[in-house]
């Protein structure tokens, strides 16, 4: 029973890191906006996030500065996507292609750094119960800062004036435009917003996940975390039952491993791949459910004199 608490407990912060980049990538989409940079943003961000966290011996000082990483890298994807009317998709990949490189350049001299001591988090209370105490309830504040922020966004989106023109951006660009909305602004800060959450996302596997810096040590997680944004049909409470379920099958394979189940071990890293690709192929099936939920502009260009 304890194991599968821990097995609960370690799928939710895998999942972290997977929610807090689709959360933000689904802004980024909700906007009309397709950036495939996810993957160069985070591993920016982690080693960002790890430098200053070396450097100064804070956390959330590590996690501000992949924030921020994330936040300027996608705001350059912004100015060519949105300015320029350069092809998101060529750029999302370069953007990605440029961060695996220049994160594995500047990462060079923090292989063997080693962080300060993290703190240990736990609620009062809940943390004392038996067997899911320790499991569930001493994990890191942003674990479940991943769950309010799922909630923040579902109210900001359905309940707000703000959530209503940014989907309008997404849906009709030309109309926004006409009714005075700044349509390359709002877009704008949309990207800079999906940015700093795949920032936030990079700088929590460096500095909490895995404490460490390795090269790639984002490992893909960018490619699912855009995957998933689809797979939710662009809604932020499925993306973060999708996060938690594609977390889950990360964390089975060490699961299986230790409790003595004789499978490959490259069968088993592949399963959060597998899943993706099983789980798109699925949603693919029908077409139509995709066309009714996804933003109608989405990675289209938008030329204000149209």
């Amino acid at each position: 029973m304890e194991s599968y608490a821990l097995l609960l407990g370690s799928t939710l912060s895998a999942g972290t890191v997977l929610a807090l980049a689709a959360l933000g990538l689904l802004i980024n989409e909700k906007s009309g906006i397709v950036n495939l940079g996810a993957e160069g943003m985070m591993l920016c961000a982690a080693i960002a996030g790890f430098a200053t966290t070396v450097h100064t011996g804070s956390t959330w000082l590590g996690f501000g500065a992949g924030m921020l990483a994330g936040a300027l890298l996608a705001a350059i994807f912004g100015l060519l996507v949105i300015w320029l009317n350069t092809n998101q998709y060529a750029t999302g990949l370069a953007l990605s292609l440029f961060g695996a490189g220049f994160s594995a350049f500047v990462g060079l001299g923090y292989v063997q750094a080693k962080l300060p001591e993290l703190p240990k988090y736990a609620i009062p209370g809940l943390s004392e119960l038996p067997v899911i105490g320790q499991a569930l309830f001493t994990l890191h504040p942003l674990v479940y800062g991943a769950i309010v922020l799922a909630a923040l966004m579902v109210w900001f989106l359905y309940r707000t004036r703000a959530g209503l023109v940014l989907r309008a951006v997404g849906e009709s660009p030309s109309s926004a435009h006409a009714l005075g909305y700044p349509v390359r602004r709002i877009r704008l800060l949309a990207v800079m917003f999906g940015g700093a959450m795949c920032g936030l996302a990079g700088a929590f596997i460096s500095v909490v996940y895995t404490p460490l810096w390795v090269e790639n040590m984002v490992s893909g997680r960018g490619w699912i975390a855009l995957a998933l944004t689809t797979f939710a049909t662009w809604r932020p409470a499925r993306v973060l039952l999708g996060a938690y379920l594609f977390g889950g099958v990360t964390m089975l394979q060490f699961h299986l491993q230790a409790t003595g189940v004789q499978v490959p071990s490259q069968m088993l890293s592949m399963l959060p791949y597998l899943a993706t690709i099983v789980v798109l192929v699925l949603i693919s099936r029908n077409p139509t459910w995709i066309r009714v939920n996804m933003p109608a502009s989405l990675g289209k260009p938008f030329y204000p004199g149209s």
